[in-house]
């Protein structure tokens, strides 16, 4: 006599096709509850107890979508697929950048016996905000203008650079765009060493612009201050351009190129997955790449690079799982 071994739920089961069914919700849930436990963790809403509560129930919500994806079927995997690859980004961001935040924030409405004590007394305390905007008020205001210049010249150069690529690139198309992206394949330190010496009061632009007469003209426009580029407004706004350009030129050619095409999910996990490592790759602590091989160093610590890499990587490999 043969012993009965209990089934397993299959996707046609109508628990399957109820768990297919409610899949995304699942998903949502899950990744919104896991970041908000890695937070109360992180932020220290929890501790001792509470806190080892938290991490069993951050693990009991990930089996139990691995669970819902298995008893769910295909449609239930397909559905869960981008959830589950975004989970390991967004839990590190929930716990070292949000929870850090939150941290901050609270300090901002903490008060302090003295200027350089590390006790912090939270009391709601608005008033530091006051203070700060009273005595820094130049350097916000000089900060907001700053940024809202750089982000109006970026647009402004940004998508009729892009426009000029995809309709009148023509087989230069690719090209064109590696040399948008060719500066960010080395680090931001570099470029600004860089830039600091193609700018300097002895380099080539300011030499070039001398020669031209153009110095007086662009002094008059509050681009040049006695003859110099840098270390003015000019120069800080450059500076933010360089960093958002790029990525503003590359976002306009993707959208002109596919302005007629919806958007599928593939489309936002080739896109969102490199972008979200990226980010990942800025809070690594520098030490770590530091212990790595110099060659494996200089592409791990470059978000764009790694960016890149995984593009390529999904994109291909989504050709060949299709």
């Amino acid at each position: 006599m043969s012993a009965t071994v209990p089934s397993v739920p299959s996707a046609g089961s109508p628990l399957g096709r109820r768990l297919a069914l409610r899949a995304d919700l699942y998903g949502l849930v899950g990744l919104v509850g896991s970041g908000l436990l890695l937070i109360a963790i992180g932020a220290g809403w929890v501790d001792g107890v509470l806190a080892t509560l938290a991490l069993a129930l951050l693990l009991v919500i990930i089996v139990a979508l691995v669970g819902i994806a298995v008893l769910g079927g295909p449609e239930a995997r397909r559905v869960l697929a981008p959830y589950g690859l975004l989970k390991p980004g967004t839990l590190w961001l929930a716990l070292f950048y949000l929870a850090p935040l939150w941290t901050l924030l609270r300090i901002s409405l903490s008060a302090k016996e003295s200027r350089f004590s590390v006790d912090y007394q939270f009391s709601w305390e608005f008033s530091n905000y006051v203070d700060a905007f009273r005595d820094f008020g130049a350097q916000f205001t000089r900060a907001f203008v700053y940024a809202g210049v750089a982000t109006l010249l970026t647009i402004a150069i940004g998508y009729p650079l892009a426009y000029v690529i995809a309709f009148r690139g023509g087989r230069f198309k690719t090209v064109l765009l590696g040399l948008v992206v060719v500066p960010f394949f080395t680090s931001y330190l570099i470029r600004t060493i860089a830039w600091s010496s193609i700018l300097a009061d002895s380099g080539i632009v300011v030499g070039t612009l001398e020669r031209l007469r153009l110095v007086g003209l662009l002094e008059s426009l509050n681009i040049m201050d006695n003859g110099r580029l840098l270390n003015t407004p000019a120069a800080v706004i450059g500076a933010g351009m360089c960093v958002a350009l790029a990525s503003q030129i590359a976002a306009g050619v993707a959208v002109i190129l596919n302005r007629a095409k919806p958007l599928a999910g593939r489309d936002y996990l080739v896109v969102g997955l490199p972008v979200m490592l990226g980010t990942l790759v800025s809070t690594v602590p520098t030490p770590f790449f530091a212990s790595l091989p110099p060659a494996a160093a200089m592409i791990v610590s470059n978000g764009l690079v790694l960016g890149i890499i995984m593009v390529l990587a999904l994109e291909h490999g989504w050709k060949r799982l299709s």
